[in-house]
């Protein structure tokens, strides 16, 4: 296998490994020490949702370069220039797809009452479970809000 194909392969594969997983108790390194707002609640409802990040592009770039070089062995002449350009196309739509399959991760959507009679939701990793009912404090700060017991 030519070193191009083998290196455009390991960047698709590494694409999935990009994803920042923050559970209910992860803090990232800006976060330690800043000053977050406390509210109390009672958990309304709980459910399962599916964590989509953002797509980075690798997956797509990486499909780009792997199906242009693979559609460019299929012809001779403007037979490989077809072959590339469509090769390139159609490795850019699977290479989204996976990236965008491997970065999937499950979630939870709490809805919370807190005790000022406000209701919100708060969507998060599944990392501690949640039953309607259970008092709750919601943290919020430096653009984000969590849910813990």
């Amino acid at each position: 296998m030519k070193p191009t194909i083998c290196a455009a392969l390991l960047l698709a594969a590494l694409s999935g490994g990009c994803a920042y997983h923050a559970g209910s108790g992860d803090y990232r390194s800006y976060e330690a020490g800043a000053e977050q707002s406390v509210r109390f609640g009672v958990v309304e409802t709980v459910r399962p949702v599916r964590i989509n990040p953002p797509e980075s592009g690798l997956g797509a770039t990486s499909g780009f370069v792997v199906g242009s070089i693979a559609g460019s062995h299929l012809g001779r002449g403007n037979g490989e220039i077809v072959g590339a350009v469509a090769g390139a196309i159609l490795g850019s739509i699977i290479g989204s797809h996976v990236e965008d399959q491997a970065n999937q991760r499950p979630g939870i959507e709490v809805t919370v009452r807190l005790d000022s009679g406000r209701y919100i939701a708060v969507v998060q990793e599944p990392d501690e479970a949640f039953e309607s009912g259970d008092r709750v404090r919601v943290l919020s700060g430096r653009g984000s809000t969590r849910v813990t017991h």
